[in-house]
């Protein structure tokens, strides 16, 4: 894929799968997550929603970097793997949220569940943004 296509792919509607690296003698640790992502920006996520307290925070937080993947399923199948380098670390503002969240699920339901995890005192919530650093792509439609 050309940068613009694997740019426009990235900031498409897909479940990414995001990796870190384990402890030392462990396995990556890879999960489905939702996120953002504009041509030419950076990519958000979120984490730690239902005061779950995912080890991949701290892992990340340790890499200082992460996989990411993208892929259409159905045919023609495509992908885009970037890697990317933790840029911050953070409460995600209701704004933040809610630009992830409303590309998964309808305004409606979206804006619910971003007023109940941060209207949740107990809230532990994080944003991740990254900066991608080097792309790897496949598109059988044309490679």
């Amino acid at each position: 894929m050309s940068e613009q296509e694997r740019e426009k792919f990235l900031a498409d509607i897909h479940v990414g799968v995001v990796s870190v690296a384990g402890e030392p003698g462990e396995p990556p640790t890879s999960v489905p997550t939702f996120y953002a992502y504009q041509p030419g920006g950076q990519i958000t996520m979120f984490t730690g929603t239902q005061r779950r307290k995912p080890k991949r925070i701290e892992r990340i937080r340790q890499a200082g970097r992460i996989t990411l993947v993208a892929q259409r399923e159905e045919l023609p199948m495509a992908y885009v793997t970037v890697e990317a380098e933790l840029v911050e670390i953070g409460k995600p503002t209701h704004d933040q949220m809610f630009a992830i969240a409303r590309r998964y699920m309808p305004d409606e339901f979206a804006q619910g569940f971003v007023q109940g995890e941060l209207g949740d005192p107990d809230n532990i919530v994080t944003l991740l943004t990254f900066r991608p650093t080097r792309w790897f792509t496949s598109n059988t439609a044309t490679d």
